[in-house]
């Protein structure tokens, strides 16, 4: 897109820039700039996306204590580091 269609929709080129979309931008029909987002866009929640594998089997065993092995590696474990070492 030349820099002058860029200044008519900066809006909107921010916006696709912002939903992922790079956009090159060129002068004297040379590329010149590139806009591009600053993060990654966060992935899109899909509520019920598990609903298709059916129900879980046993959903009262997600109520049930841990094995105390299955406890201990899970407080030693590299997802808890802020949890004090017995």
């Amino acid at each position: 897109m030349n820099v002058h269609q860029a200044k008519t929709h900066l809006s909107r080129l921010i916006d696709d820039a912002h939903a992922g979309e790079t956009i090159l931008l060129a002068k004297a029909g040379k590329p010149w700039a590139r806009l591009m987002p600053l993060a990654p866009p966060s992935p899109q929640r899909i509520p019920g996306r598990l609903r298709s594998r059916g129900p879980l089997s046993q959903p009262d065993g997600l109520l049930e204590p841990l094995e105390p092995e299955e406890l201990a590696a899970w407080e030693n474990g590299p997802l808890t580091p802020w949890m004090p070492q017995p």
